[in-house]
């Protein structure tokens, strides 16, 4: 080969591998120590950023195979579609998990049907909300009948509520937004329950205003998605972007979020498990879910 073609034949073989990752699904295992000391572990299944469509047999039949960790709760964080008939692969692919303990909050992509988008564009655009322009078009996804399914096998609905759940004996006190990134959170002021066993935020983006308020009021444990883990990540150096007002060492995994004056929260980011159709590409950003085990405060710390 000349060497004038080599950059081509790199970028075609960088773009190959891209696509292929897509279908390289992870599961990961963290380790949490937010607990009250002795406390027996929970096991909690991260899902996030689906974004399935009817064709994707490899990425449903993966997820229904999570079922075989028997995790004490599952925790949806939201884009779940991506496409209008997607809604019966969605319930086929989690199966099983439907019948655990489950919460969830929605994302953009389970309103509105994905569009093209320019990757310069969202390379080098801001990191607010969404614009109101962007979204001023009906919401076209059938989120209500997901969210129908959802409830009728028992999944709570956290979407700017809260919720209490028993979870293999214990009693979790949640607080949830509906999507920050469409503007559609509404935060209050209540605090975090101290009398429950614990208690957690669940959001699908991971916006500051929400990680502040929230470990303000004293949510030991924060869960998110929406960021892809950047989805395109460049070796020793990590995300490029989060698609929000996160920042890029916190794309993905765990980590503290903390405000002046205030215990730091533990907050779980996951990479999610799809892309957009018109940008199915991930470069060192697997797709993942993420099992999380909660231990008491007293044992190790996160690895």
């Amino acid at each position: 080969m000349r060497p004038a073609l080599w950059p081509v034949a790199a970028a075609a073989a960088g773009l190959t591998y891209a696509v292929a990752e897509t279908r390289a699904f992870t599961l990961r295992r963290v380790t949490v120590p937010v607990l009250a000391a002795g406390s027996a572990p929970l096991r909690v299944l991260h899902l996030s950023d689906t974004h399935m469509t009817p064709g994707q047999r490899r990425k449903q039949a993966w997820l229904r195979g999570l079922a075989e960790l028997e995790p004490d709760l599952v925790v949806n964080t939201g884009d779940n579609l991506a496409h209008l008939d997607a809604v019966p692969s969605v319930l086929d692919a989690y199966g099983d998990l439907l019948d655990l303990p489950g919460v969830f909050v929605f994302g953009s992509n389970d309103y509105f049907s994905p569009v093209r988008k320019s990757p310069t564009g969202y390379l080098t655009g801001g990191t607010g909300v969404a614009s109101k322009g962007a979204w001023e078009r009906q919401k076209d996804l059938p989120f209500e009948e997901l969210r129908s399914a959802f409830r009728q096998r028992g999944w709570v609905d956290l979407d700017n509520r809260h919720a209490d759940l028993e979870v293999a004996g214990r009693r979790l006190a949640f607080v949830g937004v509906d999507d920050p990134h469409l503007g559609y959170d509404v935060l209050d002021d209540e605090p975090a329950d101290r009398t429950a066993d614990l208690a957690v935020g669940v959001a699908h983006a991971p916006y500051l205003r929400v990680l502040d308020r929230w470990n303000a009021l004293g949510y030991p444990l924060i869960l998110a998605g929406h960021t892809h883990g950047g989805q395109l990540r460049v070796p020793f150096y990590g995300a490029l972007v989060t698609n929000c007002d996160l920042d890029r060492a916190r794309a993905r995994g765990l980590h503290q979020h903390r405000t002046p004056g205030h215990e730091p929260s533990w907050l779980h980011v996951s990479a999610g498990l799809g892309t957009s159709p018109y940008t199915p590409v991930r470069f060192a950003c697997r797709p993942e879910a993420t099992l999380l085990t909660l231990t008491g405060i007293d044992s190790s710390g996160p690895h």
